[in-house]
């Protein structure tokens, strides 16, 4: 298939918008750290970051955008089918979505997950595509700047309440890094450094900075 130099085309944006209504209905009722506004603030940084990126199938990085956290195993069963899940929507746009494409937003899709990639890089199965994948960088590092800086702050603390986690524990009084603020030290504090895209990492920079602001202030508050 012809990619269209001008993006996006009519046929183009009704997928999009098709894929948006899915997201949202699929992520209504999830709680504010994993809402569909989570998701439309990927997409707007994903496409910011590919714009930038010469030779990135921008289509595939919306759509990967929008769909990349509706099987996200904190919400839904353990074990679905992405492939299954997405076909109807991948055959309902096949005339602008070609098979190669389709499979790519999935494979995207699949390996935007921080965990995942954790997975596969200890197992030593991270390999050349992930690597080379632009469009699988440039969704990664926006939804990791989404949980960094004063939004990634409050999607932390958002999270923390729906699984019933404590904002913060005084190390003599417990495991310290079972809270929100544990979990800044176990992983938000180590993104900037695996973040691939030049403009995700001058974000990230700035990002970082704000969390170890953040974290200072927390010390001095608490201790």
């Amino acid at each position: 298939m012809t990619i269209s130099s001008v993006y996006p085309t009519e046929r183009e944006r009704v997928a999009v918008d098709a894929a948006e209504k899915l997201m949202r209905e699929a992520m209504a009722h999830n709680d504010p750290s994993h809402d569909p506004l989570h998701v439309l603030r990927v997409r707007h940084t994903a496409m910011k970051l590919a714009r930038g990126i010469p030779s990135v199938d921008l289509f595939v990085v919306e759509l990967a955008a929008l769909l990349h956290d509706i099987l996200d195993k904190k919400y839904v069963p353990e074990g679905t089918d992405a492939r299954a899940h997405f076909a109807p929507f991948f055959a309902q746009f096949s005339d602008v979505l070609s098979a190669e494409r389709a499979e790519l937003v999935l494979r995207v899709v699949e390996h935007v997950s921080w965990t995942t990639e954790k997975k596969l890089r200890a197992a030593g199965q991270w390999g050349a595509w992930h690597d080379k994948c632009l469009e699988l960088h440039c969704v990664q590092d926006a939804d990791r700047l989404d949980a960094i800086g004063a939004i990634g702050v409050l999607r932390c603390a958002a999270y923390s309440s729906r699984i019933d986690r404590p904002l913060y524990v005084p190390p003599v009084l417990g495991d310290a890094e079972d809270s929100a603020i544990g979990h800044f030290h176990v992983k938000l504090v180590h993104i900037r450094d695996q973040l691939k895209t030049a403009e995700g990492k001058r974000l990230g920079e700035q990002r970082h900075n704000f969390l170890l602001q953040f974290l200072e202030h927390v010390d001095q508050e608490c201790n």
